[in-house]
C-alpha cells in the first residue's frame, strides 16, 4: 500500500508519545480533534498550514507529512527530549513523570549519556551568567546526588521550581548566578526536593 500524508501524520503522532487524536489534541491548544481525525483518516486534506502546524507538534518537518521528504524518523544518535515549563517542573515533585499536557515541544540532543531527560527554558537573569535569559537548560531527573559548585533544578516547598547552583559551605544554599545584586541566595530548608541535575545549557545567537 502506498504510504499517504495521512499514514505519515499518525506515524508522527504516535512517534510524539500521543496514542490517539484526542490525546494531542489536549496537549496543543492549537489542534482540533475532529480535524485531526478527519486528517488522519483520509477524509480531509492536510494544507500547508496544517501540516506546519502538526510538524511543530509532532516534531518532524511539515514536508515529511506532505511528502514524504524526511523518510529517517529515528534520529540516530540523538535523544529525544520534552521541553516543558518551570510551573511544570514543579508539578512533577507530587507526580510520577512528564504526562503529554506538561509538554510544550520535542527537542533532539546529542552526545548525553543515559538519564531521564527533560528540558526547561529559563526566565529570567538570575543565572545569566552561564544561562541567559530564554535558553534552554538540559536536566537529569535520575541525577539528584548534590555536589558543591553544581547547577541543579530545585522544586521549593511550595510547589514552584528554581534553577540554582548549589553551595553546602559554610551553610547550604540555593545560589544565584548572576550580573544582577538584586538576586539572592535561598537557604537549602529540609522540605527541599532536588528535581535534577542541569547539564547543558541551549542558547540561540
Amino acid at each position: 500500500m502506498k504510504e499517504e500524508p495521512r499514514h505519515r501524520l499518525q506515524q508522527a503522532r504516535a512517534k510524539a508519545g500521543f496514542d490517539s487524536p484526542s490525546e494531542a489534541a489536549r496537549a496543543f491548544r492549537e489542534i482540533n480533534v475532529n480535524t485531526l481525525i478527519s486528517h488522519e483518516n483520509g477524509n480531509r486534506p492536510i494544507s500547508k498550514k496544517a501540516a506546519q502546524t502538526y510538524g511543530k507538534a509532532f516534531d518532524v518537518e511539515a514536508g515529511w507529512i506532505l511528502f514524504g521528504e524526511r523518510a529517517d524518523m529515528e534520529f540516530p544518535g540523538l535523544v529525544r527530549v520534552p521541553v516543558i515549563s518551570m510551573v511544570s517542573a514543579g508539578n512533577l515533585r507530587d507526580q510520577p513523570g512528564v504526562t503529554s499536557s506538561d509538554i510544550e515541544r520535542w527537542i533532539h540532543v546529542a552526545d548525553v549519556p543515559a538519564g531521564d531527560w527533560i528540558a526547561l527554558g529559563v526566565d529570567g537573569d538570575s543565572m545569566n551568567r552561564i544561562a541567559p535569559d530564554g535558553s534552554t537548560i538540559l536536566v537529569n531527573r535520575a541525577d539528584d546526588r548534590l555536589i558543591d559548585g553544581k547547577y541543579y533544578v530545585f522544586s521549593l516547598g511550595g510547589g514552584e521550581a528554581t534553577f540554582k547552583r548549589y553551595k553546602r559551605e559554610p551553610k547550604p544554599l540555593l545560589q544565584p548566578f548572576s550580573t544582577n545584586p538584586d538576586h539572592v541566595s535561598i537557604p537549602a530548608t529540609d522540605d527541599l526536593y532536588v528535581f535534577g541535575r542541569a547539564r547543558r545549557v541551549i542558547t540561540d545567537l
